[in-house]
């Protein structure tokens, strides 16, 4: 990582809502700004040049849902590690959830987080709770948070369980104009549910959590955003019927969004059995069936999901080297989220690469009302350098984050990201 205000990017592919990545050009940076596009661009004295033949670019990429762990669980995660771990991802901005501790409730806290990411090359923006220290009891200083940065409201990790401090919290955030998150779980069906209910979590002699207990709660979200006109955005969607309420509800024009994660479109609960009870399969929601990751990857599809994120949550070796039924629930995410879209969504034609690259460049920016960065001359340079083809494996000896539980250990993956450019930065990923 240094700073690397003059570069000169040779024989680079943009990609982009009007650029689809077929034809090259060069791109001068000077002071952090795109300051010239063209052919046969010659570099000036003292400009580092990048030769990025056979490489694309696009707006930097966005990470709509992180765990940063900082502060309070340091022991999994810093800001400065989980910022590290997102630029070898190919991100250059993330959205980082309160379930901290203090959590994010406040606007000091707020401010720490920000303040310690702003030297980084990676731009981090606190997503406040939508309750006081998230007990679900009480509503917290929303408007105080946005003033000091928070681009949404969330009791991630917990659901917003009450329905009246829901539809609340609703009525405040969109007087704001932020949306609400919501962690999508009826405890009462869900508990203690280590994996999802089904087939393989009856094998295995696993108290489940079942669909059902992601779609009831999706459902109440969704009749209170009609209600509000507020904007619900249903966080890590993971069920094929959870799916069908959110595209039901976009056609009857109730302001909602979604997510998915990397993982819910590629594994299924059958990983726990096949991989011996390995405890980095285990996370909320759970894997789930067959079924379900073809329904994420039709929603994708289709456009009823409008993102891509990683659910990025690290934990201590010794938290998850337990029994299954004792690990926390969650796993690493952003350094092989670009791998595992590329395998899942665009080697098979579910979608191109515009359209993949705007399910983590525009659509989560869109969401969280955040500027969406430009490829064009006199735009601050905010960059994410990638390709299609290259073939790689994720090791332990590559992993950023601090911690390292992810299913996705010694996994080739084709598809990488090279480099990002933000805030005067330039970071090689260095795969």
């Amino acid at each position: 990582m240094i700073d690397t205000p003059d570069l000169l990017l040779k024989n680079i592919k943009p990609v982009s809502e009007t650029e689809d990545g077929t034809e090259s050009v060069d791109i001068r940076i000077a002071d952090g700004v795109i300051e010239e596009r063209g052919t046969s661009l010659q570099a000036a004295d003292g400009e580092e040049i990048f030769d990025a033949s056979g490489a694309y670019v696009s707006a930097g990429w966005f990470d709509m849902h992180v765990h940063l762990r900082e502060p309070g669980f340091e022991h999994k995660e810093t800001i400065e590690t989980g910022c590290d771990a997102a630029a070898a991802g190919g991100f250059t901005e993330v959205a980082c959830m309160p379930n901290t501790n203090p959590p994010i409730h406040t606007r000091d806290v707020v401010e720490y987080v920000k303040n310690r990411a702003e030297d980084l090359p990676v731009e981090v923006h606190p997503i406040g709770t939508v309750s006081k220290q998230r007990k679900g009891k009480s509503l917290a200083e929303m408007a105080d948070m946005k003033e000091g940065g928070a681009v949404a409201f969330s009791d991630d990790g917990d659901p917003v369980y009450d329905a009246q401090l829901m539809r609340i919290a609703m009525n405040y955030a969109s007087m704001l104009g932020l949306p609400i998150i919501n962690h999508e779980e009826d405890y009462a069906l869900s508990r203690p549910g280590h994996m999802h209910e089904g087939r393989v979590s009856a094998r295995l002699g696993l108290e489940g959590s079942p669909s059902v207990a992601e779609e009831v709660m999706i459902a109440r979200d969704l009749l209170l955003a009609e209600m509000t006109g507020a904007h619900i955005h249903v966080a890590h969607i993971s069920t094929r019927r959870g799916v069908e309420l959110v595209r039901e509800a976009k056609k009857r024009g109730v302001n909602v969004t979604t997510e998915v994660c990397a993982h819910h479109f590629d594994l299924t609960d059958e990983e726990i059995e096949r991989r011996n009870f390995d405890t980095h399969c285990k996370m909320h929601p759970p894997l789930r069936t067959a079924d379900d990751v073809e329904a994420m990857i039709e929603g994708l599809a289709d456009g009823t999901i409008d993102a891509i994120c990683t659910d990025h949550a690290p934990h201590a070796v010794e938290e998850k080297e337990v029994e299954f039924i004792y690990a926390p629930n969650g796993i690493i995410g952003l350094e092989t989220c670009w791998g595992v879209a590329v395998e899942r969504l665009l080697e098979p034609g579910h979608l191109n690469l515009q359209e993949l690259v705007k399910k983590i460049t525009i659509a989560p920016r869109k969401i969280l009302k955040v500027p969406v960065p430009q490829i064009k001359e006199g735009a601050p340079a905010n960059l994410t350098i990638f390709e299609t083809n290259s073939e790689w494996t994720y090791g332990e000896s590559q992993i950023r984050s601090k911690s390292n539980n992810s299913p996705y250990l010694d996994r080739s993956f084709k598809g990488k990201p090279v480099a990002i450019y933000n805030k005067n930065q330039f970071v090689k990923t260095d795969r």
